[in-house]
């Protein structure tokens, strides 16, 4: 999962079986979302400005699959970009709804063009704004039963505030449920105490899920075509 600061580090191998692994896992033509509609949504990106840091192909269908092994009605996503990863969300059931959270406007714009393009724009709210600002509001509608809880949040914002969006979605979340947060290890820099706003907001939210009682989690590395990295999987108890 491409992490914003970072850049891509890449190696032939790791690429080479993302290729040869998708090329027999999400080729059939019945297979969604489509390859053609995930293509679009990366070439419209690139196309309209936006910067290359949307999740790979395999871990946009690791996504999905979560989504699909946890039955989400309700996805909640905190950081939009182009609508990559909401399309891969989307396209867990018929029935899956997702909200998805973004503060730059133009990237907004270019995430409904692609869901509109993906047919799934009816099933995804996208709601403009800071995370920051936006989760407190959704976290009262929840509280007021106008808003479904969570089963699924996947959060791929701005890495200082990882901690509070995961705070804020925990009690927005059903028992069981799973948070995602993506882009944690870095290059492995998350081990080294350094000078880096991205690298000591990834510390944060691992040390402190470490120490809430309503959680339980894992760091997840990852290899493959577009970095080496890794993510926070994190259980609602």
């Amino acid at each position: 999962m491409s992490g914003t600061g970072q850049s891509h580090e890449v190696e032939p191998r790791w690429t080479a079986v993302d290729h040869y692994s998708l090329s027999h896992l999400h080729s059939m033509s019945q297979t969604t979302p489509s390859n053609n509609v995930l293509e679009h949504a990366l070439a419209n990106s690139k196309e309209q400005g936006l910067p290359d840091i949307a999740v790979s192909r395999s871990q946009g269908k690791y996504l999905k699959l979560q989504a699909q092994l946890l039955r989400a009605k309700h996805v909640l996503e905190v950081g939009t970009l182009g609508g990559y990863s909401t399309i891969w969300l989307a396209s867990a059931s018929p029935d899956v709804r997702v909200t998805t959270v973004e503060v730059d406007a133009h990237h907004a714009e270019v995430a409904k063009a692609n869901l509109a393009q993906a047919g799934v724009a009816e099933r995804v709210d996208v709601l403009l704004g800071a995370g920051i600002d936006v989760l407190p509001l959704l976290a009262e509608e929840v509280r007021q039963a106008k808003r479904e809880k969570f089963q699924l949040v996947f959060i791929d914002a701005d890495k200082v505030n990882n901690w509070k969006y995961v705070d804020a979605a925990v009690g927005m979340s059903e028992a069981g449920a799973c948070i995602i947060v993506d882009n944690v290890v870095r290059k492995g820099k998350l081990a080294e105490d350094v000078e880096d706003t991205n690298v000591q907001g990834a510390r944060k939210v691992v040390e402190n899920v470490g120490k809430d009682p309503r959680l339980d989690g894992v760091v997840v590395q990852t290899v493959g075509e577009k970095n080496y990295d890794g993510f926070l999987f994190t259980i609602v108890k």
